[in-house]
């Protein structure tokens, strides 16, 4: 099978208001999701803002420090690890890939505001389509949706 690698350009509304939506539509969909940080601080950073994101609702998420991280139908980590046998994996903070083989789909997040980051996500879009993945890259629209451009 085939992995889909989705690149989710924001521009508009900040990582921390667009990922919990999309962590919860995979949710809805009875997926396991692993997220990987860029460093170590933010993975922490992350696992305080899903608890609190919404007034009316949390993410439920774990990381190796409350241990169970096979249980966990969201966990956050820096590294490459797999624990909960997550089928998608979202990367975010210019997080390196692992191997995406044996996920249903990788999610790559990027600033489009970040020169840097734009750089990268352009470099990791060359080297997924030459790795002969199914590529989408989304938009993100002044109110926060998404827009499908490729």
């Amino acid at each position: 099978m085939s992995v889909d690698v989705l690149f989710y350009h924001l521009l508009h509304q900040p990582l921390e208001s667009a990922l919990p939506k999309l962590l919860l539509k995979c949710l809805e969909r009875d997926w396991k999701v692993v997220v990987q940080t860029g460093t170590p601080e933010r993975c922490a950073a992350l696992d305080a803002h899903l608890w609190t994101f919404s007034g009316d609702s949390f993410l439920p998420h774990g990381t190796r420090e409350d241990g169970y991280a096979e249980l966990q139908p969201v966990y956050l980590t820096d590294g490459p690890d797999n624990p909960n046998g997550a089928e998608v994996r979202f990367l975010i903070d210019r997080a390196t890939p692992p191997p995406l083989q044996g996920y249903q789909r990788a999610v790559y997040m990027f600033d489009g505001n970040d020169p840097d980051a734009l750089a990268d996500a352009r470099a990791l879009w060359k080297t997924v389509k030459a790795e002969g993945f199914n590529l989408t890259y989304w938009q993100q629209t002044d109110s926060g949706g998404w827009e499908r451009k490729a």
